[in-house]
């Protein structure tokens, strides 16, 4: 008998929905059409497997062949929108993104924490070309980017160090890597409230995040803006949008029930 089974976790746990989200993450910006031999490769399930899941996501509309390999279909879109349709946190926030858009003339982000990564829920972008193309569901790592060096800074301590323990690559020659100098940064994110990163997950990119609080005090979002190094210097970038970025998101936190004045308090409250 399967001891896994006898757990909770083990009974409530579905392995096929699991490889079955398994494959769908496999299709990339790298794996754009894989064959079936390289999805198996990259989940490290057996090929069998794999067809079977393939040819279940087929029927439901997810997935196509196409010369022998295998593409998404705009199906899968709709995930997203349905993430949109039920998270008030999307919509409440969309206004607000645009008016410190248009208040910047730079990009305005939110985002969210999703295990060692930070993920895009909203965006409103500039017409300039940056070196990083995001847009909502787009993740990066939470080690290298302001965003989530903001929602380290107000999560949990078995959450920082899934992210530290899981190791940051070097991105560039600024990247941060050390857990402990991460650690550092991150009580001094806490501590400021507000976090800078210059050049450490794309060389030509700087950005700002702030947090976003919901009704209890709690960070549920990072409130990001977004620079490249032609158009201006880390010191002009945080001179220029911090303030904005602060006032946009302590008007976000209020419109998602913080009561007003809660921020300066709740910000010295957390792991660090």
């Amino acid at each position: 008998m399967d001891d896994r089974r006898n757990a909770p976790e083990g009974r409530d746990h579905i392995q096929s929905i699991e490889r079955g989200f398994a494959v769908l993450h496999a299709f990339d910006a790298d794996r754009p059409r894989p064959t079936s031999t390289d999805l198996a490769e990259v989940t490290g399930l057996s090929r069998p497997a794999v067809r079977r899941i393939l040819l279940t996501l087929q029927h439901l509309g997810y997935v196509q062949p196409v010369d022998g390999r295998w593409r998404l279909t705009p199906r899968v879109l709709s995930l997203g929108q349905h993430f949109t349709s039920t998270n008030s946190i999307v919509e409440v926030a969309e206004p607000h993104l645009a008016r410190l858009s248009e208040t910047t003339a730079e990009s305005a982000s939110l985002a969210v924490l999703d295990g060692t990564e930070a993920v895009y829920i909203a965006r409103v972008s500039v017409r300039r070309i940056m070196n990083i193309d995001v847009s909502p569901g787009t993740r990066l790592p939470a080690a290298a980017t302001s965003m989530g060096r903001v929602l380290l800074a107000w999560a949990e301590e078995p959450q920082i160090e899934r992210v530290l323990s899981a190791g940051a690559p070097a991105y560039t020659d600024r990247t941060v890597t050390d857990p402990k100098a991460l650690r550092g940064i991150l009580r001094d994110v806490h501590s400021q409230g507000w976090s800078l990163v210059d050049g450490e997950l794309d060389a030509e990119l700087i950005s700002i995040s702030v947090p976003v609080r919901d009704h209890s005090g709690s960070v549920v979002a990072a409130l990001v803006s977004s620079t490249s190094v032609a158009r201006a210097t880390p010191e002009e970038f945080r001179a220029d949008v911090l303030e904005p970025l602060l006032a946009t998101a302590a008007r976000l936190s209020t419109d998602l029930g913080q009561p007003r004045g809660l921020a300066a308090r709740e910000q010295r409250e957390g792991f660090f």
